[in-house]
């Protein structure tokens, strides 16, 4: 049997970059919520507090922003 991966690291991941972009775009965290992004108060509040989140969810924000994940996360030693 192969050994299972420890979940160690010392960074965190930061959503400040999604922020920047929605601010250049005139996007607000409460337009998430609503009928565009239909995002749940859950999950926009764990993108505030730099939470995980799926990676579906950073796909699904990519295609309805048109950028890159670059352009919404950032891991932080």
């Amino acid at each position: 049997m192969s050994e299972k991966r420890k979940n160690t690291y010392n960074g965190t991941i930061s959503y400040e970059r999604l922020w920047e972009t929605m601010k250049r775009r005139g996007i607000t965290k409460q337009d998430l919520k609503k009928d565009k992004f239909n995002l749940s108060p859950t999950l926009v509040n764990r993108l505030v507090k730099n939470e995980n989140v799926a990676v579906d969810t950073i796909m699904y924000l990519c295609d309805k922003l048109d950028c890159q994940p670059c352009d919404i996360l950032e891991y932080k030693k």
